[in-house]
């Protein structure tokens, strides 16, 4: 799609979960009714300071899928086996805002991604979305050791883009990661919803929803 105007941004950079999948809040209420546990059940146990542990632990790379399935299933008092698979059965993908993603790409702007990872075996969130593909750049954290919010991860996109973060617009659900990425003099777009989210995209970026 043809942009109207000289862009604005010369980077865009898209979270993955909850920004290029559905809502995670929704996501997490679905797992719980699925499994018959009370709402509210999954956020406490992210909230323990073992859960917030076995997440970054993941995220780095450091543990295996499997023993975070273990570990947070413990928390819950739900069956471990292919814990990470159940709890992201709904994450399907937010279409509106791949669909701006790939517009903003043929326009000639640099996309990435950039997600905390959550692993990849024995259940791959990233499969069927064909990232690399859609995108310029795909950066998962356990890939590289270093995870959102440390401003390293948003640094090393800089560097793959070759560009200076006021260039880039940086688009995630998450308040903290946010803050550090405009910290780092990115622009910020807080995306919470898939449809306003892209309407918000397009407006920014210049480009028409056709």
């Amino acid at each position: 799609m043809a942009m109207a105007t000289t862009p604005k941004f010369r980077g865009l950079i898209f979270d993955f979960f909850g920004v290029l999948t559905f809502n995670m809040v929704e996501v997490i209420t679905s797992f719980e009714d699925r499994e018959k546990i009370r709402r509210g059940t999954f956020l406490r146990a992210w909230a323990d300071e073992r859960g917030q542990e076995l997440f970054r632990r993941l995220e780095l790379g450091e543990i295996s899928q499997t023993d975070w399935n273990v570990g947070f299933a413990a928390l819950m008092d739900v069956e471990p086996d292919n814990l990470m698979a159940r709890y992201l059965h709904d994450a399907f993908p937010a279409h509106l805002v791949l669909r701006v993603a790939k517009q903003a790409r043929a326009a000639g702007i640099k996309t990435a991604v950039v997600s905390n990872s959550l692993g990849r075996e024995p259940y791959d969130p990233y499969a069927g979305f064909d990232l690399p593909g859609l995108f310029n750049e795909v950066v998962l954290s356990a890939e590289h050791g270093v995870r959102k919010p440390d401003p390293a991860v948003f640094r090393l996109v800089l560097d793959k883009f070759g560009l200076a973060a006021e260039e880039c617009l940086f688009v995630d659900d998450s308040e903290e990661n946010l803050a550090a990425a405009h910290g780092l003099g990115f622009s910020t777009l807080h995306a919470l919803d898939e449809r306003v989210a892209a309407a918000q995209l397009r407006s920014v970026l210049g480009l028409t929803d056709s």
